[in-house]
């Protein structure tokens, strides 16, 4: 039997917060800056997400079907290529045509709801799928929660809202000798399959890819073919960031011709077959539990959820979002859901992040603030302004009975 490889990538695009002051509170409650989400979401169409989509489409139809992709969307991005690049969306239906290409479930809004209100977490979740069936006409079957957070419970939450199948890190210090390279199952709940993602394997291609510096540049098709086949098991999970092509990694480092050529290269070799998350869970038996108590992540070399969760300025910022919930569930507002959805985007935590030592440069190149107290001040600006308008509109409420 051959091996399997799952190619999977994530597109997400946050909603931006404008530079909201002070003096806006109560006075200005659109919190968004639409120039910046439609011009960066333009740049990056351009150079990553309509040119990648047309060489995956050019690859699975060379490839008769035998080169497979899985996407995962948040309903953040589908709601900017819906608003500023119609185009993007066209393009994905035709891959989506092809039945090469799994989508993935998740959060809506690409929060952190997991860990902190189960009741969001399964409203984001069906909001989600309810999106991708309208958008391209499939109903997902397999998970991926948020930068691949999981723990136990998560899990558990996940195979309880229908599906057998999830996407999450191959973190080291949950793995300790078990390699990433198989299938396992959740302690909680037995029928639930994780994949873990191989990322040494997968940040050769999305961090190391153009790095000169890097011992193993320049990357080739034969070279990495190697790398796969030395690695032992029943399949490689490699999982990126879909921006990866062409914005982080430039076309003029050649990503796009390696891409190109590197399905011709793994399937002229015969070791591996190219699939999905539903298609490997389905082929491949699990060889064991895999226990994880608290959450892992794919963010930094602690593969956990300080990137967002860190500091106290993070986590002030996330529970006073948080204890809005209980309040907006007496409401029937849907202006208010829908920014309390846009306010949960993981992206704002992380703009907040103090961790500028060992993943100083991936913080700094994915934050629009100067500083994280900027992000933080910024954010609660617009978040105070939030809580009156939900506060105004209890009390209107009651008033009314």
């Amino acid at each position: 039997m051959k091996k399997s490889i799952c190619l999977y990538f994530q597109v997400h695009q946050p909603t931006r917060l404008r530079l909201y002051r002070f003096f806006d509170i109560g006075k200005d409650s659109h919190y968004y800056d639409d120039f910046a989400n439609r011009t960066i979401l333009h740049r990056i169409a351009q150079k990553c997400y309509l040119p990648m989509n047309r060489l995956l489409l050019d690859l699975i139809r060379k490839h008769g079907g035998d080169f497979k992709v899985t996407f995962s969307i948040t309903g953040s991005a589908l709601e900017q290529f819906d608003r500023y690049e119609p185009e993007v969306i066209e393009s994905f239906k035709e891959l989506a045509a092809t039945g090469c290409v799994e989508f993935l479930a998740e959060t809506y809004y690409h929060s952190l709801a997991s860990l902190a209100n189960e009741g969001e977490f399964k409203h984001q979740v069906e909001k989600h799928v309810k999106a991708i069936e309208d958008h391209f006409g499939v109903t997902p079957t397999a998970f991926r929660n948020t930068e691949l957070i999981y723990s136990d419970t998560i899990g558990r939450q996940v195979y309880d809202l229908g599906f057998k199948t999830m996407l999450t890190e191959g973190a080291r210090h949950i793995l300790g000798w078990k390699s990433p390279d198989y299938i396992y199952t959740d302690p909680l709940q037995k029928h639930l399959k994780v994949l873990l993602r191989n990322y040494s394997l997968s940040d050769d291609i999305a961090f190391r890819f153009s790095d000169k510096g890097w011992q193993d540049w320049p990357l080739t098709g034969e070279k990495y073919l190697s790398w796969l086949k030395a690695a032992e098991g029943d399949i490689i999970n490699l999982f990126m960031d879909y921006e990866t092509f062409g914005e982080h990694q430039k076309e003029a480092s050649g990503i796009f011709d390696f891409m190109g050529y590197l399905p011709e290269v793994i399937l002229s070799d015969g070791t591996f077959e190219f699939t999905t998350p539903t298609r490997a869970a389905r082929k491949h038996k699990a060889v064991a539990d895999i226990e994880v108590q608290d959450p892992i992540s794919w963010a930094d070399e602690e593969r956990d959820v300080t990137a967002w969760l860190g500091n106290e300025l993070q986590q002030d910022a996330y529970n006073k979002l948080y204890e809005q919930a209980e309040k907006l569930a007496l409401l029937n507002n849907a202006v208010l859901w829908e920014d309390f959805g846009h306010l949960q985007e993981s992206d704002h935590f992380y703009y907040m992040s103090t961790k500028f030592f060992s993943d100083g440069e991936v913080h700094r190149y994915f934050n629009p603030y100067n500083t994280p107290y900027e992000a933080f001040i910024n954010y609660m600006n617009a978040l105070s302004d939030f809580i009156i308008r939900i506060d105004d509109a209890v009390a209107t409420n009651i008033d009314k009975d």
